[in-house]
């Protein structure tokens, strides 16, 4: 054992006597305090102060590296809770408005969301989380706050399929309501919707509002359906053309409510045999 440790002290013995030399400088240094070995150790205090000042900015890096990941982080959680609160704030005012027009009508209401839409299509539909367990039918309307969305076409036991207004088979009975002129409201395709069978003679202004009228065997008179936007004349017709804004924003469609409202079939019957 003291064999091998000779050895080593032998093979090292340059970088041995290289630390005694510098421990011994050292104390000395520390020992001797002559006019020559205070300014080296000013000096030298000097020297390691600039260089401790100089390289001070690596810690901090590091330190501000850190803090601003951690901020980053505290920003991102900030900011899907302000989004969160956001959207929980705008799903209370539209459920709020939704809620006011059911407390406010004089029909039955099933509230349903649409869990399935199609807007860019000629026949435009909308899927329900609500079906026949919840009470719906064939050919009930479908309403939100704006006014008049569409009427149910097809149904199951929780889902049902609705029939925009937005949709080229779909008509509606309609009236002016400051006027009291009647017309018949279509789709043609587009963002607007078009008012027919308008004589040329009648009042019809722009800004005027559109509801569904008394005629209709499937909607109940009064439901809001749009806006008047342009009157035109059509050259060698006897009929205005009637452009309408829809009052229903079917690019955000979430919630509605369906009328617990079925046409009368009595009603429905007598008017088809005397149009046959």
């Amino acid at each position: 054992m003291l064999k091998r440790l000779y050895d080593i002290a032998l093979h090292f013995r340059e970088y041995f006597l290289f630390g005694v030399f510098l421990a011994v400088s050292f104390i000395l240094l520390a020992s001797n305090d002559t006019r020559q070995i205070r300014t080296i150790r000013s000096l030298t205090v000097v020297a390691v102060g600039y260089l401790q000042d100089a390289f001070s900015f690596i810690p901090q890096y590091f330190d501000l590296r850190d803090e601003n990941r951690v901020l980053r982080e505290l920003n991102l959680t900030l900011s899907e809770e302000v989004s969160r609160l956001r959207e929980g704030r705008l799903e209370n005012l539209r459920l709020r408005n939704l809620l006011g027009l059911r407390e406010e009508s004089p029909y039955q209401f099933v509230s349903a969301s649409i869990v399935g839409k199609t807007t860019q299509l000629l026949r435009n539909t909308i899927t329900l989380d609500a079906g026949e367990r919840q009470g719906l039918r064939v050919d009930m309307p479908i309403v939100n706050d704006q006014g008049l969305v569409g009427k149910i076409v097809a149904t199951g036991s929780d889902y049902s399929v609705g029939q925009l207004l937005l949709n080229k088979e779909l008509r509606v009975s309609a009236k002016i309501q400051r006027s009291r002129v009647d017309g018949i409201i279509r789709w043609d395709g587009g963002s607007l919707l078009s008012m027919q069978n308008v004589a040329k003679t009648l009042d019809v202004r722009p800004g005027d509002l559109v509801i569904t009228s008394e005629y209709s065997s499937l909607f109940p008179p009064g439901i809001r359906i749009g806006i008047v936007s342009s009157i035109r004349q059509i050259p060698g017709s006897l009929f205005q053309g009637i452009d309408v804004v829809p009052g229903v924003d079917f690019d955000r469609l979430e919630e509605v409510f369906v009328i617990a409202h079925v046409p009368d079939t009595v009603r429905v019957s007598l008017e088809q045999r005397f149009r046959e």
